[in-house]
């Protein structure tokens, strides 16, 4: 092993006094092997999303010296820029979640920075309002969104409620790799003694009040659900229960059966290795209670319930629509009940990411609202909803979203919020009832009349040091000796991301001048037949990911388009 690790693990061996974490460091030493490598062979990299790892011991682990280390850079960029910065602090259901809450507090207490904590768990947009209607410096959630029970992971969000910016990572980041774990760990105030002197204060219970309120506003007008409509609800074991239950009560729907095995907050994930609504497993329990009480939907949360997903019954089956299909189906009928409501469809603004579905571009060419496209990351549709309110429009925005199921209507927070898009989901579903049609239904009314716009990704995993390499060599030789032709379909057209080109969009009312996009790691090849494939390697995973995106007049014929695409890519990854 390198002399180097060799001089971190001992440091551990000297400073571990959790009994957990030494016992497992006791085990990895005596084994002496992979395991004790890879938990000690680079620090956890705290990216602009801030950090995410799996549970245990180590440098390259989520465990208490790590999350007083991270903290302590955190701290340490407040105080270098704000005059008595505040902080709001959140946790959803996840193992050692309240401890990192706790010693996380405790830092930012005894470097003079009060906090709000939230006193139960909360969904990531819950923390996000709250930084915006406490006027924090900025605001702390401990998640790892919907990955497996063995991971945990911290999330930076800036003074408007969204998540921090490259430039702040970078500076948090540099004061981390100054902090002593230990040193800050040791430095922490007691969460109870930083209580009773005021320095960590409990985050009001009107705050969480003013989330739904704003949620309700959003809420179409004049909604009411048929007699009889019903929903099964699963928060998968996480955060949704709640604020979920508690909007569809709000909003009139009374009849919520939730699944009795995924209720409770669970960190374990008991019944679901991987708690993500994007996949059907994740639904299996859901799917069966619905079996038994035939709603009208069925919908789930992931544990941070900032993503939903869905189920449709649909001839006798459920049907589960995709991330892009929810967010074109509800950005299409948003622009209807603006309509409806007498409002200005062509000044409103949609917003989505590069590798979204390129189907709204579409609908908003037919309704002549602005469609504008970010890179991927919920804190770049945020931003434009900043840009909005400096301009004195937000009113302008109509919703934003991206293929990763999540989705964000009003401008109550600056991230994902599943909380609004269950309630919104649940109003369309009702107003689609009511014409004698499902979700499925309209969803498939809107392909045959715009085309069948349809979408897949390729993964292509390159582990280790070596596969960084390949991975850069890949880019590199997309940029370099740009391919004439993919899947024998024409290449049209190539837009470097790297170069910081223009913002695509469709605009409506032109108002505005064209944006600059923020460079990033990614190539878009476009296709004849306005199809379209892009990569991009994964900010958190070693893997180049292939986006694919194909239309056609039927079905068929696009799945056909998107095989191909797909068959043409893992080539080119290979």
């Amino acid at each position: 092993m390198d002399q180097s690790i060799e001089q971190t693990v001992k440091v551990w061996q000297d400073n571990v006094h959790e009994a957990d974490l030494a016992e497992e460091l006791s085990a990895l030493v005596a084994e002496d092997g992979d395991k004790l490598y890879d938990a000690f062979y680079r620090s956890l990299a705290f990216g602009t999303a801030g950090l995410r790892g799996t549970l245990g011991v180590g440098t390259n682990r989520m465990n208490v010296y790590v999350v007083a280390q991270a903290t302590q850079g955190v701290a340490d960029y407040l105080n270098a820029h704000y005059d008595k910065p505040t902080l709001a602090l959140a946790r959803d259901s996840r193992l050692k979640g309240e401890d990192f809450q706790k010693v996380a507090a405790g830092i930012l207490a005894a470097n003079g920075i009060h906090v709000y904590v939230y006193p139960r768990i909360e969904p990531v947009p819950t923390l996000s309002f709250a930084v915006r209607e406490l006027g924090t410096s900025a605001g702390i959630v401990l998640t790892a969104s919907h990955n497996p029970a063995a991971y945990n992971g911290y999330k930076v969000y800036n003074d408007n409620g969204g998540q921090i910016t490259d430039e702040a990572a970078a500076e948090i980041s540099a004061n981390i790799a100054k902090a002593d774990p230990f040193e800050a760990y040791a430095g922490a105030m007691d969460f109870d003694e930083a209580l009773e002197k005021g320095l960590v204060e409990w985050t009001p219970e009107s705050v969480l009040d003013g989330f739904i309120e704003n949620i309700k506003k959003v809420s179409v007008p004049g909604f009411k659900a048929s007699d009889g409509y019903s929903v099964v609800y699963t928060p998968l074991n996480g955060t949704g229960m709640e604020c979920v239950t508690r909007i569809l009560k709000e909003i009139g729907v009374e009849d919520v059966s939730v699944v009795p095995e995924q209720a409770e907050p669970d960190g374990n994930f008991p019944t679901c290795n991987y708690p993500n609504p994007e996949f059907r497993e994740a639904l299996d329990l859901a799917l069966k209670l619905a079996e038994e009480v035939k709603p009208n939907l069925v919908v789930a949360t992931d544990p941070d319930a900032d993503r939903m997903g869905t189920a449709i019954p649909h001839d006798g089956d459920y049907v589960l629509l995709s991330g892009n299909e929810m967010g074109v189906l509800m950005m299409d009928w948003l622009a209807n009940m603006a309509a409806e409501n007498g409002e200005d469809v062509a000044s409103k603004v949609a917003v989505s990411t590069i590798v979204s579905s390129s189907m709204p571009d579409a609908i908003a060419k037919d309704k002549g609202f602005e469609m504008r496209r970010v890179l991927t990351g919920f804190k770049y549709i945020g931003d434009q909803i900043d840009q909005l309110k400096d301009a004195g429009e937000e009113d302008r925005y109509l919703m934003g979203f991206e293929e990763s199921y999540g989705y964000l209507v009003g401008t109550h927070a600056r991230d994902k919020d599943a909380i609004v898009a269950t309630m919104l989901c649940v109003e369309m579903a009702s107003y689609y009832a009511s014409k004698g049609m499902d979700l499925y239904e309209a969803m498939d009314a809107l392909y045959q009349k715009y085309g069948y716009y349809l979408n897949g990704t390729i993964n292509a995993s390159f582990p280790g040091a070596s596969g960084a390499e390949k991975m850069a060599q890949i880019m590199d030789g997309l940029r370099k000796q740009p391919l004439a032709e993919i899947a024998g379909y024409k290449v049209e057209g190539v837009t470097d991301y790297a170069t910081g080109p223009e913002m695509p969009r469709v605009s409506g009312l032109q108002k505005e001048a064209a944006q600059v996009l923020p460079p990033a790691n990614v190539i878009e090849y476009r296709l004849e037949g306005n199809n379209k494939v892009i990569f991009r390697p994964s900010g958190t995973e070693p893997k180049v990911k292939a986006y694919l995106f194909s239309v056609g007049a039927t079905r068929e014929e696009s799945e056909a388009v998107r095989d191909k695409l797909g068959e043409a890519a893992k080539a080119i990854l290979s």
